[in-house]
This record gives structure tokens, C-alpha cells and sequence, in this order.
């Protein structure tokens, strides 16, 4: 398994080949994402990069993430997304994943990794908190019509 980085530079999508691949695995997380997954990813991606793991051709996984700078945690390095294929998981892709995510946020000298994860999501909530991850606070949000 290695861990591949797909990104925009000057305009143009890094890894652009990889997208069609991470599609499916994407939507097992997130279904409501549009039938052109590139063009939304090409938006997505002009402020945040996408981590794959692969093997061969197959994608088993991905993270979508960013960082920015606020009061509350200075550099905050934020996971949007992160999933491994269902038929691959617990055989370490999710781990790998993190250990990739960790380095980059170190390397940018961030002291940590933030993510939201749906209260539905027990499995993930284990693997998280194995994973070391915390819950620090409560996320409020207010929807409008």
C-alpha cells in the first residue's frame, strides 16, 4: 500500500487520474456526492488535497483535508473526509491514512489532527479513539432553508 497525493497546482489537478478510482470509495461516506465527482472535487481541491491509499489501481481508502490558521488551535489541520473501502477495512488502510496526515500536519507545525464525525458513526468513533483522537468540544450547527 502507498499513499497517493491528489491536489490543484497552477489550475490543474495533481493525481486527476486517480479521482474516477476514488469516487466509489467516496460516496460509501458520503452518497450524496454529484454524478460529475470530478467537477466537484476540482472545487474542493482548490482548498484542500486528497490523500489515497492504493494498491495497484485499486483505491482503499481516502482523506480530504486542509488547514488554516484561527485563534483556538493556530494552525488547525482539519480531515474533511475519511474513509476506507468497506471490504478493506481493519487491515490498517485508516491507520496508514492517519500516520500520512499526522507527517503532513507536523511538517506544516500544526500540534494535531481535528475532524467532526457524524453521532451515527459508533464504528468510526472506535477506530477514532484508538486512533488516539479525543472529543474536546461540541460542534453546534444551524441550518438555513
Amino acid at each position: 500500500m502507498k499513499i497517493v497525493e491528489v491536489f490543484v497546482q497552477d489550475g490543474q489537478i495533481v493525481g486527476a487520474e486517480w479521482l474516477a478510482r476514488a469516487a466509489g470509495v467516496h460516496r460509501q461516506l458520503r452518497p450524496h456526492l454529484p454524478d460529475d465527482y470530478a467537477a466537484k472535487m476540482a472545487r474542493v481541491l482548490q482548498d484542500a488535497r486528497m490523500a489515497l491509499a492504493v494498491e495497484g489501481d485499486a483505491v482503499l481508502g481516502l482523506a480530504v483535508y486542509r488547514w488554516h490558521e484561527n485563534t483556538f488551535d493556530g494552525l488547525k489541520f482539519y480531515i474533511d473526509d475519511l474513509v476506507t473501502d468497506e471490504v478493506r477495512r481493519s487491515e490498517g488502510v485508516g491507520h496508514a491514512l492517519i500516520a500520512h496526515l499526522q507527517q503532513a500536519a507536523n511538517e506544516l507545525g500544526a500540534n494535531g489532527l481535528v475532524l467532526d464525525s457524524g453521532t451515527q458513526r459508533t464504528q468510526a468513533h472506535k477506530f477514532y479513539f484508538r486512533e488516539g483522537f479525543v472529543i474536546p468540544a461540541f460542534n453546534f450547527k444551524k441550518s438555513f432553508s
